[in-house]
């Protein structure tokens, strides 16, 4: 490189760090205007100085630079600029920033009392940063807070609520002694008149002294420490109230040949008195309503006296902080007294007669009207019964309306209502007609299609199976089996114990055909004489189970059995046992009896007659038996 153009490069380096420079130093003149801590604004001096004692006084002082400035790039040139601006010692001292933060909280406590001290400018500056902090903190978890400020509501939540009840129990005694009294009439009317509630009435009326509001107020300075006043009292502006009775006070002193240790000890307004009670250090006032007595005089005197005992030093170290007179409160409420009239008035006695009839007869309404709903609630309750649905049941203008379903064969709802003893009149009912799948209701209908004989019973269970048990005639049971399925509520027909009265019959003649015997002469076909009645009987048996049978659908057929004694030979007797059977059959037939349906068989001496186990009868032999075959017709 020429010695042209490092002259070139050197000032043009000269140049830069001269531009470089000035705008620093502006910059370091514009931070004065803003908010920087001490220590801030000792190394802002500093750095400042350290540019006015390097800056160049001319362009051509720095036209050449020394011999140690002959940078070769420019992070170099960066490096000793930043020597030249921030020395090793104030380099170290912004490197350790943990070393501020601590220089900080040493003095931060100091600070704030201090400015808080001064004026409420740091009140007024931290107060949106608290509320926000409250509500984020409520948003991120309302227990923590309701934890913190618990100590504190429970307490004060407990002592107000005693306090209304209080108020309220002594106010609710006042209301209800004078409610039946004569000129309970006249304070009512002047209730309506001047707005105001009847129990604020009645207190004031029989009102002898209350103490409505107290005020404590520094003797010296006429500032007011602290006052108290009852729930019922629209309170004033106590420092207000406090700053008037120290003006009043002094005016008096001030306008009238007084002596110095004469005070002012009352001053009445109308329904108001105020009392004052003069202290050393402090002033008690209390604002009475009514006549008060001598005595609360001397509680005022002894209250105020032990304010002074207990408060002396904060008396006399008083400078506008009324903060510690809070701890008064309780020798305040002390003086909060008040006292009512006993009354001795009784309620007038047309007053009480018209009251107690009034009584009786809504106490007479009363029952008459819960006896009603009784009888009207017994009506439902057996409305509520198989055969009836209840849709709708109301009350309106004294009438009851009712309105549901009914099947035709339930009982009769206007029935129901004289049995509950209701009148008729009182019932407006609109039943719509159903057919009801009950069990009892389907059986009734059952038996008023079917019709079914005495000796035939009918009984449907909650599946819809319709039994029918008994006897009937085979004619109205298959007139059953017909209708019986077409039945609302029947899903199936059970006929196993019912029996037909053909049936019956048949098996009942069968049974007594076959007990009958025939008896014949000894060695010969021919029936004894005695035995024509017999006969007769047989004949009409036969023809009665014929008839049954072609009822019932049936084949009879009748097995005429011959028998014989045990005389003679094998083949004789058996000869003459069919001989015997033979001739009973041909009687049948000629009396009418189909031959198709008769057959005829000999035994011989194979089946003897044994009515005796011991004994064998030879005349029970010579015999004629019957055997009775029924079989379905095809």
């Amino acid at each position: 490189m020429t010695d042209s153009s490092r002259r070139q490069s050197t000032d043009r380096t000269s140049s830069s760090e001269a531009e470089a420079l000035t705008e620093l130093e502006s910059l370091l003149d514009r931070s004065q205007d803003t908010h920087l801590t001490a220590a801030e604004v000792e190394v802002l001096a500093q750095l400042r100085q350290m540019v006015l004692e390097q800056q160049p006084q001319t362009p051509t002082a720095r036209s050449q630079p020394p011999p140690h400035q002959n940078f070769t790039t420019e992070e170099e040139a960066i490096a000793e600029l930043r020597d030249l601006l921030f020395g090793p010692e104030l380099q170290a001292k912004l490197d350790k920033s943990q070393l501020r933060v601590e220089d900080v909280t040493r003095v931060l406590p100091e600070a704030i009392i201090l400015r808080s001290m001064q004026d409420d400018q740091l009140t007024q500056a931290v107060v949106p940063t608290v509320e926000q902090a409250i509500q984020t903190s409520v948003k991120k978890d309302l227990n923590t807070l309701s934890d913190a400020l618990f100590p504190i509501i429970g307490p004060a939540s407990r002592k107000a609520a005693m306090a209304a009840l209080k108020t309220f129990v002594a106010t609710f005694n006042q209301a209800l002694d004078h409610s039946l009294t004569p000129r309970s009439f006249r304070w009512r009317l002047e209730a309506m008149q001047t707005g105001k509630s009847f129990a604020e009435v009645v207190l004031l009326r029989t009102l002898v002294y209350r103490v409505e509001e107290v005020f404590l107020i520094h003797r010296h300075t006429g500032l007011l420490l602290h006052s108290l006043a009852v729930d019922l009292t629209a309170t004033q502006d106590a420092d207000l109230v406090a700053a008037m009775l120290k003006a009043i006070q002094d005016f008096v002193q001030d306008s009238f040949k007084v002596k110095q240790q004469d005070r002012l000890n009352a001053l009445e307004f109308g329904e108001l008195t105020i009392w004052i009670e003069q202290g050393p250090q402090a002033i008690l006032a209390g604002i009475i309503r009514g006549n008060a007595p001598k005595e609360l005089r001397e509680n005022f005197q002894a209250t105020l006296e032990t304010i002074h005992k207990e408060f002396y030093q904060t008396l006399l170290n008083f400078r506008g902080d009324d903060t510690p007179f809070e701890a008064s409160k309780p020798y305040l409420e002390n003086c909060l007294q008040a006292q009512y009239q006993s009354t001795s008035e009784k309620p007038s006695p047309l007053l009480l007669l018209l009251i107690s009839g009034l009584f009786c007869t809504l106490g007479l309404w009363s029952f008459m009207s819960f006896q009603a709903r009784q009888k009207w609630q017994a009506y439902l309750n057996t409305l509520n019964s198989p055969g009836i649905v209840v849709v709708s049941a109301e009350k309106h203008f004294g009438k009851y309306h009712i309105s549901g379903l009914r099947d035709p064969l339930a009982v009769d709802p206007i029935q129901l209502i004289s049995d509950a003893e209701i009148d008729p009149k009182n019932v407006v009912s609109r039943w719509e007609s159903y057919i009801s799948l009950d069990p009892q209701f389907v059986t009734k209908r059952a038996e008023k299609l079917l019709q079914p004989p005495e000796t035939t019973s009918l009984k449907v269970d909650r599946n819809g199976v319709l039994y029918m048990t008994g006897t009937a005639p085979q004619q109205w049971i298959v007139r059953a089996k017909k209708l019986a399925p077409n039945l609302p509520g029947v899903s199936q027909l059970q006929t196993e114990h019912l029996t037909t009265i053909e049936l019956q019959e048949l098996l009942k003649t069968k049974t007594e055909l076959e007990r009958e015997i025939l008896l014949f002469a000894n060695d010969r076909p021919q029936l004894l004489p005695n035995q024509q009645q017999k006969l007769e009987k047989i004949v009409a048996a036969i023809q009665k189970l014929t008839k049954m049978a072609s009822i019932l659908q049936k084949n009879v057929r009748v097995e005429i059995k011959g028998h014989a004694d045990s005389d003679g030979s094998t083949e004789h007797n058996m000869y003459l046992s069919q001989a015997r059977a033979k001739q009973i059959s041909l009687v049948l037939v000629s009396r009418g009896i189909r031959s198709s349906n008769l057959t005829t068989i000999g035994v011989g001496t194979q089946e003897p007659w044994q009515q005796d186990v011991s004994q064998n009868n030879p005349e029970m032999n010579r015999r004629v038996s019957f055997k009775v075959f029924l079989t379905d017709a095809p």
